[in-house]
């Protein structure tokens, strides 16, 4: 009974903190818990009730005491099983002073009983009022005991539910710092997988294109192979079609230049053959005048005159001798030690033209040195050059005119004509002079009319910086290149257009045109 007020007490103080909440439960028999409230955690407590069982055993005591003594190692890191251990233990403990209670107060009642009956046996009215005396004492120190208890047990339960709440306040502010930092572990494990996975997606997604590149490139690089094969082949085949072509024109050029150098021997002899036969026909032509001459002098002689023989000096006098047609005639020219053979145009605009260059066919080089432009080159019959030595003699003896005849590959002829025409020396670089200008080749002249000096190859006196008789080939009076040249190269119908350095004349067919004949011709200004 002392031990139901004891707890009866401690629930009553606890209601008056407003901390318990009293109920009973029907599956337990109709016992009586008291319910703790502190913050958001609850706690409860089994209330003694009284039943008559007064036995108490050994073992009940010992597992009692364990659990007293296992009741303050409570693990601080499980506040939950503390929680439960707590009150199983809170549970025993009340199991026990129930027990207790009832064998003390079963021991009380027991010497109760043999009291009265020893007092009754001996005296039973003197032992009534003694017996009354110790009830009344045995309650007030009953009441004292059950007081003392009560208080030292009330203290007790509120020192462990104060330590309780502390410890479980405690815990419960661990718990969530834990718990936060779990959550906030957690919630960056979270972000960094999140991270890596997108990290991994983005690689995944690069290696894949890298992938596919490789396979492409892989591709391109098998139908390049299989391209270079393909060109390798058709190399080899070409370089063996063009081995087997070189061959065959090697072999046809030795073939042809055994055929060359036959052609050059019967060359030769023809150009001897055709020597012989101009030094015949020269030598039959000065036969021919020597006996036109006999026949002049008889004559003369025969109408009683007698006049002295005069050589030529040019073809002006030929045909004022009386030979009137056009061929090769022997001149006499003055302070020259021996006789010219010239050709004489006796048909043109009246006759006595003395010709001092022609081209026609391209037979002949005019691709030449200072002293064979000198002295001159070539057939007077064909293509020839009579020489600057020869032209300065000439033009030393009288006043001349000179015209230029000039044809074109359409057929289309034309003329340049210089009333006064003459050439300095040797030491004048065989300057031209010429002075009026007329004809149907162009309103201007196409030489220069203030002189210009003559240069060949290998002698550059023209007015450039370059070297005008390397560049537009032959011999001319250049001056810085000019707009004539008709000692350039010859070009054949067809390839005569676009040519700087063929037979020009500028103001006729401009600049690189190439005509087909050229013949440059002078005679006597009072012929």
């Amino acid at each position: 009974m002392t031990v139901f007020l004891s707890f009866a007490f401690l629930a009553a103080i606890l209601t008056h903190l407003g901390c318990s909440n009293q109920r009973r439960s029907p599956e337990n028999g109709g016992r009586r818990y008291n319910r703790i409230q502190h913050g958001q955690c609850a706690y409860t407590f089994i209330l003694p009730e009284h039943d008559g069982n007064c036995r108490e055993s050994t073992t009940d005591q010992y597992n009692t005491n364990a659990l007293q003594r296992d009741a303050p190692h409570v693990e601080p890191d499980f506040s939950s099983q503390k929680l439960q251990h707590l009150e199983h233990v809170m549970e025993n403990y009340t199991q026990w002073l129930q027990k207790h209670l009832r064998c003390n107060k079963h021991h009380q009642s027991t010497k109760m009983v043999l009291v009265k009956e020893e007092t009754t046996q001996r005296v039973c009215s003197p032992l009534m009022k003694i017996e009354n005396y110790i009830v009344e004492n045995m309650k007030s120190e009953m009441a004292q005991i059950q007081q003392n208890a009560v208080q030292n047990h009330t203290a007790t339960m509120l020192e462990i539910g104060t330590s309780l709440l502390s410890q479980t306040a405690e815990q419960t502010r661990k718990l969530t710092d834990v718990e936060t930092q779990v959550l906030n572990q957690t919630s960056r494990l979270e972000i960094q997988l999140l991270e890596n996975s997108l990290s991994t997606y983005k690689l995944e997604k690069q290696l894949l294109q890298q992938t596919n590149e490789i396979l492409k490139i892989h591709e391109k690089n098998s139908i390049l192979e299989h391209k270079i094969l393909e060109m390798e082949g058709k190399h080899k085949e070409e370089l063996d079609t063009l081995k087997e072509e070189k061959e065959n024109l090697q072999s046809l050029v030795t073939r042809q230049t055994s055929v060359i150098q036959e052609l050059e021997k019967q060359l030769n002899r023809a150009t001897t053959n055709n020597s012989v036969l101009q030094k015949q026909q020269l030598e039959l032509m000065d036969t021919v005048h020597n006996l036109v001459n006999l026949c002049t002098k008889e004559v003369l002689l025969k109408g009683g005159k007698k006049e002295e023989e005069k050589p030529f000096r040019d073809c002006a006098d030929v045909y004022q001798a009386g030979f009137n047609k056009s061929g090769i005639y022997t001149i006499y020219i003055n302070n020259m030690p021996e006789p010219k053979k010239v050709f004489c145009n006796m048909d043109l605009n009246g006759g006595g033209w003395t010709v001092i260059q022609h081209r026609e066919d391209g037979s002949l080089d005019f691709q030449r040195g200072w002293k064979e432009y000198k002295m001159g080159f070539g057939n007077p019959s064909g293509e020839y050059w009579l020489g600057n030595e020869f032209i300065f003699a000439i033009t030393s003896q009288r006043q001349y005119t000179l015209r230029i005849e000039l044809m074109d590959w359409e057929g289309n002829r034309a003329y340049s004509q210089y009333d006064r025409f003459h050439i300095g020396n040797e030491k004048q670089n065989y300057r031209l002079y010429l002075k009026g200008h007329t004809g149907t080749a162009g309103k201007q002249s196409s030489l220069i009319l203030h002189g210009a000096d003559f240069s060949t190859k290998d002698a550059d006196n023209d007015n450039c910086m370059c070297k005008c008789a390397l560049m537009l080939t032959g011999g001319w009076w250049f001056d810085a290149c000019g707009p004539s040249n008709l000692n350039g190269m010859f070009y054949t119908a067809g390839q005569n257009h676009g040519k700087l350095n063929g037979i020009k004349w500028h103001y006729f067919k401009g600049p690189s045109y190439s005509l087909r004949s050229t013949t440059m011709m002078i005679r006597p200004l009072d012929f």
